[in-house]
């Protein structure tokens, strides 16, 4: 899984189109696609290869890091 950021919808729609260019042309085939429309937060799903590109904002919201975070032991809780 790869998590990336871009700086605006104009940035993140580029880096998914390059991403997107680049996975067909080392030969593993048509990605599937999430959220190309908005342009907050796309999905490329290449199978085996998941990558989130999503503006500042929206990435902080969701913020996927959390799931590699280990609780802390002190109060069981994730921060």
């Amino acid at each position: 899984m790869v998590i990336a950021s871009g700086r605006s919808h104009r940035h993140v729609a580029a880096i998914a189109e390059h991403l997107k260019q680049a996975l067909k042309d080392n030969g593993l085939g048509v990605a599937r696609v999430e959220g190309d429309g908005s342009a907050d937060w796309i999905l490329i799903d290449q199978g085996d290869i998941i990558i989130h590109i999503f503006r500042p904002e929206v990435r902080e919201f969701y913020n996927l890091e959390k799931m590699w975070q280990l609780p802390d032991l002190e109060d069981g809780t994730v921060h």
